[in-house]
């Protein structure tokens, strides 16, 4: 089996504001060249690092906004968010838990911090993801999949050094619960100092690892706290080592061939798409929700 190299470390970028709850640094599209289509499935990368939040009785975060044509993750490390959408989905997203939001044909979406965090600040902490979905799925129906801490499939390392948490794909034979349209591996490591995992995708899936808590090392190659780790294509297997206490999310998907088309939170292959998805939304076609 070939061994993968490292393409790039690179540092988190400037950070910016998504609505008034996220302070988050994008590293998709938005460094490097890790524009869509390199790194496709995986479209968007927000990375809210942590933040200490004032006590706040009006919750901050994102009014109402619609999505089409693909999928958001979100993962809680630290703080509790809640959403609501306009097809009376929505829950609380606690620290450890995933939420994995497909809007396909169409939703509007509301997403703040949870109401009781809230009134007391403190850390918050998060991911979101965009997976873009393949065309012939892309007008299918939304769904929501909550993923607990509880449900993902957990692997111990053998030295007692860490566990792997699976949140979808697999690894070492255990599954993780999140149903994908396409091939997607997408787990947490959480290493204690001095802990390895060795990793294999194939060769063609776009790879990255973004370092959550602790440093590590990637085939030797250093990757602090905050800073993201894209993969070369040009193997397979690869190690992580911590270089102290760390928490490492692992990201790996077959790529989607197909065109890109995007404006704000439509992600389609046309651009007579995208004129469709704003002719949709105006028109009261993706529901109604009070912001």
């Amino acid at each position: 089996m070939k061994k993968r190299t490292v393409e790039l470390v690179m540092a988190p970028p400037e950070t910016h504001w998504v609505g008034d709850g996220f302070r988050v640094h994008n590293f998709i599209p938005g460094g490097y060249h890790l524009e869509m289509e390199r790194m496709t499935p995986f479209i968007l990368l927000d990375y809210n690092s942590k933040y200490t939040f004032e006590p706040s009785e009006r919750p901050l975060g994102v009014g109402v906004h619609p999505h089409r044509g693909f999928e958001t993750v979100t993962i809680a490390y630290k703080g509790r968010v809640e959403h609501h959408d306009s097809h009376g989905g929505g829950g609380i997203i606690g620290e450890g838990d995933v939420q994995w939001m497909t809007a396909a044909g169409g939703v509007l979406h509301k997403e703040y911090h949870e109401k009781e965090w809230s009134r007391q600040g403190g850390e918050f902490q998060m991911v979101q993801l965009w997976v873009n979905l393949p065309a012939a799925d892309k007008m299918s129906q939304p769904k929501y999949q909550a993923i607990t801490n509880a449900m993902m499939g957990k692997v111990q390392l053998a030295d007692g050094k860490g566990t792997v948490e699976v949140i979808a794909g697999e690894y070492d034979g255990v599954c993780g619960p999140a149903s994908t349209f396409t091939p997607i591996h997408l787990y947490n490591l959480r290493l204690k100092r001095g802990g390895k995992v060795g990793l294999s995708f194939p060769a063609e899936y776009n790879t990255g690892l973004l370092v959550i808590e602790g440093s590590v090392r990637v085939n030797g190659e250093e990757a602090p706290t905050d800073h993201f780790v894209l993969m070369d294509n040009d193997g397979e297997a690869f190690e992580v080592e911590a270089g102290e206490d760390a928490v490492v999310l692992v990201l790996s998907g077959e790529p989607i061939r197909e065109p890109i088309a995007v404006h704000g939170p439509f992600v389609m292959n046309t651009r007579e798409e995208l004129i469709q998805a704003f002719d949709d939304f105006n028109r009261g076609r993706f529901g109604h929700l009070e912001d």
